[in-house]
């Protein structure tokens, strides 16, 4: 005959080793504004305000873990939490949040001592693989090298600078012409290949940069696959100890480290007058554009997204179309967003799903043109290898076919994971709204 196990001792939970109490999320969109835990891994979790109270009282009677009478110990929590809470809560409820809210988030141990989980979000649409390659301590010293840029006795000026760099770059010179060299230059093209490389890595500076200005610290900096497309990132997920201000600056600051690139560029150009530059600086402007895009995880998303204080918008996407294609009631969710945070991320919504519609339908039309252009550029470096042509023509031609085959895998991951997203969100429309991790920037 089977005998029961033994219950397991209970004990006082604490918070998880090297988890950090932030504080309030400031000028969020939310009713009632969360509070942030940072994890180890340096992903933060944001709660409602209870939970943090619970959190909080535990890390502050954490001492008591070590007394025989756990009993009164959460008797003496559960007294602290109430008194600031405004509500009377029991030792067996502090037990209860601590075991099902706070401890699968990673923020706190279960009652009966086992350690929390590591928690890992999986945003959709977010950058993939990373792999850190300057560690916090050399992002640090980095960005202490370019911070000044963001002083306004150098910020106007530099601004003007690109304004007008820009304007002679674009109107005065012809795009055409340099684009006709260049193409017939395979040294051209490898070298426009390299700077744009460069203006992405310095666009990571600029994220960087702009926390240490602002006076947190950023995190490591790497490479990452997004989507089907290898990316930079940097870790700047300690911006959302910032205000609204703060956390814009740190979103726009790659744009503007994009901008004071083709100033260099620019100036660089007008030393030499090499018109492949010149192709560069349009490299360079497309770069900005696509960052500037609302509908990926791009800088232009994070602006909508710290612009109304709202951390993920794409989780909105199902209860507002529910709410405005089936006409169903608005679901937790949307209740806890304030008026007008709630008025911008239905318009967001209502914009860019049928903006991504188009994109993905306007991409699907061009993969009959896509594959006939891989197919012969493919023949052509065949043909080419066979001629005897150098190894720098060899080498941007394979470039090319790479850059025209990575939007058909991307198209197929794209629908793949779309796909994949309406169907959790099918099953999950039920549920309400429950402390989520805050996807990084």
């Amino acid at each position: 005959m089977a005998t029961a196990q033994p219950a397991a001792p209970l004990t006082l939970p604490v918070l998880a080793d090297g988890v950090e109490l932030v504080g309030e999320f400031k000028n969020s969109g939310y009713r009632e504004p969360p509070q942030l835990v940072c994890l180890p891994n340096r992903q933060l979790v944001r709660l409602p305000p209870l939970l943090f109270l619970v959190a909080k009282a535990l890390h502050e009677h954490r001492d008591l873990a070590r007394t025989a009478d756990i009993e009164t110990a959460l008797d003496r929590v559960a007294d602290a939490v109430s008194q600031e809470a405004g509500a009377r809560l029991t030792g067996e409820q502090i037990v209860y949040l601590a075991d099902r809210k706070l401890a699968p988030l990673g923020v706190t141990t279960y009652s009966d001592g086992t350690a929390p989980p590591v928690v890992r979000t999986d945003p959709f649409l977010g950058l993939r693989f990373r792999i850190a390659v300057f560690p916090e301590s050399v992002t640090w010293f980095v960005a202490g090298l370019f911070a000044w840029l963001f002083r306004p006795l150098v910020l106007v000026p530099a601004l003007a600078a690109v304004a007008a760099a820009e304007t002679w770059v674009l109107t005065t010179r012809s795009m055409s012409l340099a684009l006709q060299h260049t193409i017939l230059a395979p040294v051209s093209i490898l070298l426009i290949m390299a700077l744009g490389v460069a203006s992405c890595a310095f666009h990571e500076v600029g994220h960087a940069s702009a926390c240490r200005y602002g006076g947190v610290r950023p995190g490591v900096m790497g490479c990452g696959i997004y989507l089907v497309w290898p990316a930079f990132y940097t870790d700047i997920t300690e911006s959302y100890r910032l205000g609204r201000a703060g956390r814009l600056r740190a979103d726009l600051a790659g744009v503007y480290f994009n901008g004071l690139f083709v100033v260099g560029l620019t100036l660089v150009y007008l030393q030499t007058g090499f018109e492949p530059l010149l192709v560069a600086v349009l490299y360079v402007n497309l770069e900005i554009l696509q960052q500037l895009l609302p509908t990926l995880r791009f800088d232009g998303y994070y602006i909508m997204s710290d612009l109304v204080g709202v951390p993920d918008l794409f989780k909105y996407i199902g209860p507002i179309l529910r709410r405005a294609l089936l006409l169903r009631r608005a679901d937790n969710r949307l209740d806890d967003l304030k008026r007008w945070p709630q008025i911008f991320v239905t318009m967001w919504v209502l914009v860019i799903v049928p903006v991504m519609l188009f994109q993905l339908g306007l991409i699907s039309t061009q993969v009959p043109r896509l594959v006939r252009m891989d197919w012969q550029r493919i023949q052509g470096l065949a043909t080419d290898a066979a001629h005897g042509a150098g190894a720098l023509q060899l080498i941007a031609s394979g470039l090319q076919i790479v850059l025209l085959v990575l939007p058909l895998l991307g198209l197929v991951l794209i629908a793949y994971r779309t796909l994949r997203g309406a169907v959790r969100m099918a099953a999950k429309w039920v549920n309400g709204p429950s402390a989520e991790p805050v996807p990084e920037g």
